[in-house]
């Protein structure tokens, strides 16, 4: 599977794949974000659903505690934050899985431990913070579907950048 790298300089670099991701995302699509605290998963969602469609007045916030968001998108979008699960039979009374099978687009934070739970076939975008602060994400496939959205992504991606 391959993948692709983009330096993230500023925010809205951000934005920018964002509006990517979200030309390229549908029903039932995987994304799934990996990075550590402060790498920017909540913010990128949060730029992701503007793109789809969600009210600049409507609160986009990491579903810590409660795990799980429902958005209304131009495709249903389901956040979902697993940081404090520990067993992928924690993941059913969610309802992720029905929820992407219905059409929702899942965005699943601290989700790569559970890929195979989620259905698996997903783009994970990797955030990174280097020590000097420079920020990046390293976007890859997990599946044949997600490779052809991979492939849309990179012409997405350097549209967006022009």
């Amino acid at each position: 599977m391959s993948s692709l790298e983009l330096p993230l300089p500023s925010r809205r670099a951000t934005i920018q794949l964002a509006r990517a991701l979200a030309s390229v995302l549908g029903p039932g699509d995987l994304l799934v974000l990996v990075g550590d605290l402060g790498a920017g998963k909540t913010f990128l969602t949060r730029a992701l659903a503007r793109a789809l469609g969600v009210p600049a007045n409507e609160r986009i916030t990491s579903p810590t505690f409660t795990l799980v968001h429902e958005l209304e998108a131009r495709v249903p979008l389901v956040h979902a934050d697993l940081y404090r699960l520990e067993n992928p039979r924690d993941l059913e009374p969610l309802g992720l899985t029905a929820r992407r099978r219905e059409g929702a687009l899942l965005v699943v934070e601290w989700g790569e431990p559970f890929l195979e739970a989620l259905g698996g076939d997903a783009l994970v975008v990797r955030l990174a913070v280097s020590a000097g602060n420079a920020r990046s994400a390293a976007v890859r496939a997990t599946g044949d579907a997600s490779e052809a959205t991979l492939a849309r992504l990179r012409v997405a991606a350097a549209r967006e950048r022009k």
